[in-house]
């Protein structure tokens, strides 16, 4: 099995910017709807074959995973922005509390993240460019991962002196932690980007 690295990913992706996702997947043979309704994945899988790996997320020579994030964007105003916040992974909080930002599974993901922004032309349609690729890469963006870090323990504090129950997505400037799961009575929380951050992660490559 050949080996695909995050660097080699990000450049394959790049390959395809300004595409159609749409014409894209029938060429690789992935479906975009299935009885009658839209697959909500298709663009993931599609976005992977075209990075060059099988799964949902790939082992690299240093033993680390990387994961293809699809971000949708649209037009507000003659502006390309993120039409939403950004899932980055779900909070457990007896590892929030033990573990520091650089320990924690949320940097982990964060850091490892292929990051694909894809046009959003509206609900239910199978029309999708891809528009940019990036990774958030340290040494290009030292001060937004300190502000980030600061977020993570400003929320880590806060579950320590609240409570798990006390987080919300009103606390963090890049990141939050609020509920996650169907309904208002849901009690699970997880990590997610702000829009301003998915923003700022292309803005820094560009």
């Amino acid at each position: 099995m050949t080996i695909v690295t995050r660097e080699q990913a990000v450049n394959n992706l790049r390959q395809y910017i300004g595409q159609d996702l749409a014409e894209l997947a029938e060429s690789h043979s992935i479906t975009t709807f299935e009885t009658g309704k839209q697959n909500k994945g298709w663009k993931g899988l599609v976005l992977e074959r075209l990075a060059g790996l099988q799964a949902s997320s790939s082992r690299a020579p240093n033993g680390q995973f990387y994961e293809v994030k699809s971000v949708s964007f649209y037009y507000v105003r003659g502006e390309l922005v993120p039409k939403e916040t950004m899932a980055i992974t779900m909070i457990n909080p007896e590892e929030l509390k033990n573990q520091s930002f650089f320990q924690s599974h949320c940097w982990n993901k964060l850091k490892s993240m292929v990051f694909c922004a894809v046009m959003w032309h509206g609900k239910n349609s199978i029309k999708a460019e891809l528009l940019q690729v990036t990774s958030l890469d340290f040494s290009s963006s030292e001060d937004i991962i300190k502000e980030i870090a600061a977020d993570y323990e400003f929320i880590r504090n806060k579950l320590k002196t609240e409570g798990f129950e006390s987080l919300t997505g009103r606390d963090g400037k890049w990141i939050q932690a609020r509920t996650k799961g169907p309904g208002h009575g849901s009690t699970s929380r997880a990590f997610y980007a702000r829009k301003s951050l998915v923003s700022k992660i292309f803005e820094l490559s560009s």
